[in-house]
């Protein structure tokens, strides 16, 4: 089981058990300060007995329960700005045998120290039993009012991938003026896995006409497709940058991982940057921190918009960059972009060894670069080349990353990255 500020996740029924369920749900019930907490999930098929659970404890803890059943985690995060706390259960784009729990609190994810009482097992003094309620967002209407309406008809394709993204994408879509055609609907029928970053898109890169866009299974992440390519996680990052400063916005964080190229273009529209942890809880923070209106991680695709949700939005972005389709420029900024190219790499390596292999990284490749240690080890090879060598949050993986203007250079140091934590790992386990 995996327990950071990015949710618990865990096999369930393995390492991730109904006991996990109560306890978490009864130590973030301390956090709420409302009384009142949104509940949601993805399609997975263990998600309906550990929302029942979620709703169970919740409402046990005197906590009234608010309902939205199969829907996006965007949607859980706006509606729990609302009431003032939110439980997502999903692990977003892991493997389908996983679930887990997402925290919301004031309309983000939760902060390390409030990870600490979540964790905690005593049960707080409970006054009362609360209520379950069923409601309805009006996410698609406040999203349009930010997007805006087409001038001219798009054809869009969406690929479900048998997410929770069913109903509210197309129609969002459809709302500003999109005509709308969808893939994999259904998860028992799917023609690809739960991460569209990861997948080849083969059937919606086949069914694409003029820009076509993948989901995860709660529709946080979302994929690109335009001119018959799937482009890059940090494109669809860019695109969401690009249309954000097209709204007039100037500041921005990005994840220690995102593009030195998405970083570039803000800077040369007059933008500021600055980089957080891996993590859309640690960008957010950062966001707030730094008064920064919008940001994101390029490894997911995650564009987030302070103003509308402080989270990575999926459904948002991909209404954002189909409202640009026409705009004439949209080919010379994706140009700029994938001017930098980036490869991604995880090597499997057992959780409790990832602070192990990252120091032992360090000491070794201080003898030869300068190293940055605010996620990981980022190494700055020169003003157009990184690399990045961190442990995940979500996974029993050891992440490496390197981005370069120079195809070569690129090849040349990620191969040496790899070999780095593959002999260090041989050396500890």
């Amino acid at each position: 089981m995996k327990i950071s500020i990015s949710g618990i996740r865990g096999v369930y029924g393995k390492d991730f058990v109904p006991e996990d369920v109560i306890k978490f749900c009864n130590g973030f019930s301390k956090l709420i300060r409302s009384g009142k907490c949104v509940i949601g999930r993805d399609t997975r098929t263990t998600g309906e007995m550990i929302e029942k659970l979620v709703t169970a404890t919740m409402l046990e803890r005197g906590i009234d329960v608010y309902n939205l059943g199969i829907i996006p985690t965007p949607v859980i995060f706006r509606k729990a700005k609302e009431v003032g706390a939110g439980i997502i259960i999903t692990s977003s784009h892991n493997p389908l045998e996983w679930n887990g729990l997402k925290f919301i609190i004031d309309g983000r994810g939760i902060t390390q120290e409030e990870l600490e009482i979540v964790k905690n097992e005593r049960n707080s003094d409970r006054t009362n039993i609360g209520k379950e309620i069923i409601i309805e967002s009006n996410y698609i209407h406040d999203a349009v009012n930010i997007i805006g309406k087409l001038k001219k008809t798009q054809h869009v394709t969406i690929d479900i991938g048998g997410g929770s993204a069913k109903e509210i994408a197309p129609k969002l879509l459809q709302e500003i003026g999109c005509q709308v055609e969808t893939i994999n609907d259904e998860l028992s029928n799917c023609s690809r896995g739960p991460d569209p970053t990861s997948d080849k898109l083969t059937e919606l890169i086949s069914k694409t006409k003029n820009v076509g866009f993948a989901f995860d299974l709660d529709s946080d992440r979302v994929i690109t497709v335009m001119n018959g390519k799937k482009k890059s996680s940090d494109i669809t990052l860019g695109l969401g940058v690009v249309k954000a400063i097209k709204l007039g916005i100037k500041k921005f964080v990005l994840s220690i991982d995102s593009s030195l190229g998405v970083e570039k273009y803000i800077i040369k529209h007059g933008g500021q940057v600055w980089r957080s942890k891996v993590g859309e809880a640690n960008v957010i923070q950062m966001m707030i921190k730094n008064n920064a209106e919008a940001g994101g991680e390029g490894s997911s695709g995650g564009f987030i918009l302070k103003e509308f949700n402080m989270c990575r939005d999926g459904l948002l972005t991909s209404g954002l960059i189909a409202s640009m389709i026409d705009d004439g420029s949209i080919q010379k900024d994706i140009e700029f972009f994938e001017s930098f190219s980036q490869t991604r790499n995880k090597i499997p390596i057992e959780s409790i060894l990832h602070d192990k292999v990252i120091a032992e990284i360090a000491k070794k490749l201080k003898m030869k670069y300068e190293i940055d240690q605010l996620d990981g080890i980022k190494i700055n090879i020169n003003d157009n080349t990184w690399s990045l060598i961190r442990k995940s949050n979500t996974e029993d993986i050891i992440r490496i990353s390197t981005e370069s203007n120079d195809k070569r250079l690129l090849e040349k140091i990620q191969t040496e990255m790899i070999k780095k934590v593959e002999c260090c790992y041989d050396e500890i386990k």
